[in-house]
């Protein structure tokens, strides 16, 4: 079928030289033995092969570069141009994005994605939070970070007060209630943020859950408390099954939610404590089972994305997230820095009809670093002659 004079959200990719230095010197050594020493690598020829520079001695290196390949959301500015390859048309849907406090963490990229798609976007930002961001987006500070791919701002349409940890105003505690941090806000619970919205713009089509919180994150497990750990499931993974209990009445059939995820769910990451790595597989789980309830009774779709580190302001918080990072370039099958308008675009991708078909899914966008089974930058694997990408 040709392509019709539809703008949207095109796939093209973009490629820029870009610098990253890892100190890799600090990450955990693993040990292992081996009866042969034999390389299996250097049999690999072609042009997807990646040379080795330098032997994989110790963790320690000089700064990497890496050739920046991302697939940018394209929106035309004229619907008299059409759109060549597969566009991503999101025009005349609306999205809401809860979870947006500032202009660099997988919220914000998973709004400009939609916004470039063509999608209406409001957002639901936590009620200490609100001022501050209301006042940066009002003084033009995030003007850089709203330019869309056709030049453009991405406009939000209204910014909503939001705590998902409180379902109702009747669960709200009277120390909350009367906090200074929530003085001059108002129907900022789940319930009333719903209705909000319900009575501001009738429906929409797409749900974004970009909440996590654990009071006691940097606790190891075995260490962490009861009222932590509840604290951390409510806010990281309950709080995404009330958005969809209160939302589900006004989203269009053929909807879409998509939540964030983390390896953590599955895998050991030491220093992601507090009960964080239960309420991420917490929210897996729910994803599968809210997804055939959600799907029987509405035709709403339910996925979340699996992404890998970013060096967001909210990931800073937990402390180890620039050697998580490091250890990721190193690790990965792509070695390669992750951006967070590479989520973005998956979430876009997700909530479009062309995802039409896929849904209880958890979608890994991290570089492919959940495949592996071991750390490949330990001592015990230099003498394999592992590919590297080491461009000095």
């Amino acid at each position: 079928m040709a392509a019709n004079a539809t703008p949207g959200l095109q796939i093209r990719a973009t490629k820029q030289c870009i610098s990253a230095s890892c100190d890799i010197s600090k990450l955990s050594n693993i040990s292992f033995s081996f009866g042969s020493k034999r390389n299996p690598f250097t049999d690999f020829s072609g042009s997807s092969y990646i040379s080795l520079t330098k032997p994989i001695h110790s963790f320690k290196s000089a700064p990497i570069k890496f050739e920046r390949m991302v697939t940018k959301a394209m929106s035309e500015a004229s619907e008299q141009v059409p759109v060549p390859g597969l566009p991503i048309d999101l025009r005349g849907k609306r999205a809401f994005i809860a979870g947006i406090a500032d202009d660099n963490g997988y919220g914000w990229a998973i709004a400009k994605s939609l916004a470039a798609a063509g999608a209406e976007i409001l957002v639901g930002t936590w009620v200490p939070a609100l001022n501050i961001f209301e006042t940066s987006l009002r003084r033009g500070k995030f003007d850089e970070s709203r330019v869309l791919p056709d030049g453009s701002l991405m406009e939000i349409a209204k910014v909503y007060p939001l705590d998902a940890v409180f379902d109702s105003p009747e669960d709200v505690p009277e120390d909350v209630k009367t906090n200074k941090r929530y003085a001059g806000s108002s129907k900022w619970t789940v319930k009333e943020v719903a209705e909000s919205v319900k009575q501001d713009f009738g429906t929409i089509d797409i749900l974004v859950h970009s909440l996590a919180n654990g009071p006691e994150v940097s606790k190891p497990l075995s260490e962490t408390s009861r009222k932590g750990y509840l604290a951390a499931i409510s806010a990281s993974s309950y709080s995404f099954i009330s958005l969809l209990r209160h939302f589900l009445p006004i989203i269009n059939p053929g909807g879409a939610t998509i939540s964030l995820t983390y390896i953590a769910s599955e895998r050991i990451i030491p220093g992601y404590g507090g009960g964080m790595s239960s309420a991420k597989a917490a929210l897996e789980s729910d994803t599968k089972v809210l997804a055939f309830e959600a799907g029987r009774k509405h035709k709403v779709r339910v996925n979340t994305i699996s992404a890998g580190p970013l060096g967001s302001r909210a990931a800073k918080a937990i402390g180890f997230i620039d050697m998580m990072i490091n250890y990721s370039l190193e690790n990965a099958p792509l070695q390669k820095e992750l951006y967070a308008e590479e989520v973005g675009n998956v979430a876009a991708f997700l909530a479009s009809p062309l995802a039409s078909a896929i849904t209880g899914a958890t979608v890994y966008v991290d570089n492919g670093l959940n495949a592996m089974g071991v750390g490949v930058d330990s001592p015990a694997f230099s003498g394999l002659g592992i590919p590297k990408d080491n461009k000095n």
